[in-house]
């Protein structure tokens, strides 16, 4: 079955050369818009797989409208898309639960491979924007230690799960390397995000690197 998305732009023109685009790629695109407001109203209306947001809008901007859509409709995962990769956008985007966060300048094929991973349940961040990430994760966190007691602890197997996930490792590639099953995988995330308090991977790679439980290079 095709992935279902809607594309949220305020340029028409960037809309439709996207729509062309994922549509000769096989994908379902079952609505656009053109502001953060009607993407949300949209998106509870066809109830889609994936959202493919320009961040910069009119009124409401592509990061408040996901973390809208992610509250809404939980079962939707959010792109979003933005000409200039700054730090503090990365930490909204992060916040507000999107699931990929891609500059602009990236090639079709680039956004394509994205989405497809997105729709698999990964996360995908652009490689130009891994010193941002670095830069939030050596941050001092508001509530250190809140993910120190016994009930947070992660298991040595979790731990390497853990450590490819920040490496860049995908689902298939975590269970290849380690000789398990991708549901093994998927089970060992959704241990992971519960006893780290994490919503996705980003956020898992995030508190573990401040717990220093895994290392980001």
């Amino acid at each position: 079955m095709a992935v279902s998305l809607i594309l949220v732009d305020d340029h028409r023109m960037v809309r439709e050369s996207l729509k062309r685009a994922y549509l000769e790629r096989g994908f379902d695109v079952v609505a656009d818009a053109g502001s953060g407001e009607e993407a949300i109203a949209l998106c509870q209306q066809h109830q889609p797989q994936l959202v493919v947001s320009d961040i910069a809008m009119p009124g409401m901007d592509g990061i408040e409208a996901c973390e809208q859509i992610v509250k809404s409709c939980p079962q939707t995962r959010v792109i979003v898309l933005t000409m200039y990769g700054d730090e503090d956008s990365l930490a909204r985007a992060i916040r507000a639960g999107a699931s990929g966060f891609l500059l602009k300048d990236c090639s079709i094929d680039e956004l394509m491979t994205a989405t497809r991973l997105a729709a698999a349940g990964e996360t995908v961040i652009a490689p130009q924007l891994k010193p941002h990430l670095l830069a939030q994760v050596r941050r001092p966190s508001s509530g250190s230690g809140e993910a120190e007691g016994p009930g947070h602890r992660v298991t040595p197997r979790e731990t390497e799960v853990l450590q490819m996930i920040a490496d860049g490792h995908s689902t298939p590639e975590v269970a290849e390397r380690l000789f398990i099953s991708q549901k093994t995988v998927k089970n060992h995330l959704a241990s992971i995000y519960q006893k780290l308090d994490a919503r996705d991977r980003t956020q898992a790679v995030l508190t573990s690197v401040r717990l220093g439980i895994v290392t980001l290079e």
